[in-house]
């Protein structure tokens, strides 16, 4: 079964690596993908799986904003941060979780490898190794991240993780690459 051309491998990524679009205003590096992101994955032959953006899905495409305050990216970034880690925050990271890990299992169970995730570091819901909290992007993992570390331990799913920063494209391709060939 699957004995076609498919390379039996599949990469988990934060949405807004393949779309610019989704992030918060002021937050955008690219117009789209980030282009060398989705080059070094195109070049490996391994298949993308695309997250939803929780927050997008939570809190919609502005983020609630108010057009009338005052705001900065760290303001919004701290708002943000509070918002999905509030009950219904988590609840849809929760879901997204879930349905990753459901995807994932099912990838493994018919003999493919998940190679991996790769989150955006810095984000309050998709950061691996930095979030953001209290107006500072800190050591620890979004909202997001650590349903999908939850839901894959439950089912005995162990996943590389790296984030990566859109502004730095030099390494974000190196952690895409430690995700898609192991460490270095």
């Amino acid at each position: 079964m699957f004995e076609d051309r498919r390379s039996k491998r599949v990469v988990f990524i934060a949405h807004c690596i393949l779309n610019q679009n989704a992030k918060l205003d002021g937050c955008a590096h690219y117009p789209g993908a980030i282009r060398e992101v989705a080059e070094a994955i195109l070049a490996s032959g391994c298949g993308v799986a695309q997250l939803d953006c929780p927050e997008l899905v939570q809190l919609g495409l502005d983020r609630g904003a108010s057009r009338n305050l005052p705001r900065t990216i760290e303001s919004e970034d701290t708002r943000i941060a509070e918002l999905m880690e509030a009950a219904g925050g988590r609840a849809c990271c929760r879901g997204i979780a879930e349905r990753m890990a459901q995807q994932a299992e099912q990838y493994v169970r018919n003999g493919f490898a998940v190679v991996g995730l790769l989150g955006v570091n810095g984000s309050p819901s998709c950061g691996v190794e930095t979030s953001w909290s209290s107006g500072v992007e800190t050591e620890a993992q979004g909202v997001l991240i650590r349903e999908v570390k939850a839901a894959c331990a439950r089912r005995g799913l162990d996943l590389r993780m790296r984030g990566l920063k859109a502004k730095d494209p030099v390494g974000a391709v190196e952690a895409t690459r430690e995700v898609l060939y192991g460490a270095a």
